[in-house]
């Protein structure tokens, strides 16, 4: 009896393995395509309308920014595409220029990307640079390794806004696109 019991324990356990199964297909995994979208915030600047008056016709900010996003070979090696987001807002009663210079480790310059703003009232000024297929070079982002910021004040140093607060900032975020592949 015990005999029997262990008999058709296997041949159940046989039968169960055969009709349940089919055959795998691991190669599926050669199909699937994976391309996550990254996010992350380059820069925040804000300079303040008094900092702004004490320098006329000449930058009144000056800052590099490290950009090492492309550092690291799995993230360069797999980058598809991408955009950097630049907003821009002027509360203050100047006329302003911004210049961002993207710069290759030697510090010479990859690109440019100039702002010019009214004083206020403005809108707030919104600008996309795509890279890859769509755009803009992707090698110009591969390849720099600092953002260098100048600010410069178009108008005078004696006027002062009647908002409350007067400012210029700019936020920049950027979004890339990979190939995990």
């Amino acid at each position: 009896m015990k005999v029997f019991r262990i008999l058709v324990t296997v041949v159940f356990g046989v039968l169960m393995g055969l009709s349940c199964s089919e055959r795998q297909d691991f190669d599926q995994l050669d199909d699937l395509e994976i391309t996550p979208t990254y996010e992350t915030s380059v820069f925040y600047v804000k300079a303040q309308e008094s900092l702004i008056n004490r320098v006329s016709g000449l930058s009144f900010f000056t800052q590099d920014f490290n950009f090492d996003a492309f550092e690291e070979p799995f993230f360069a090696d797999r980058v598809l595409s991408g955009v950097i987001s630049y907003e821009l807002e002027n509360t203050t009663s100047k006329p302003i220029e911004i210049s961002l210079e993207f710069l290759d480790e030697n510090e010479n310059i990859l690109d440019t990307e100039e702002f010019r703003m009214d004083a206020a009232p403005t809108s707030t000024l919104i600008r996309d640079v795509s890279y890859g297929p769509t755009g803009k070079s992707l090698d110009i982002i591969k390849n720099t390794s600092k953002i260098r910021l100048v600010a410069t004040n178009l108008g005078d140093g004696s006027s002062t806004s009647t908002l409350e607060n007067p400012a210029i900032v700019l936020r920049s975020s950027a979004k890339f696109t990979l190939d995990l592949k």
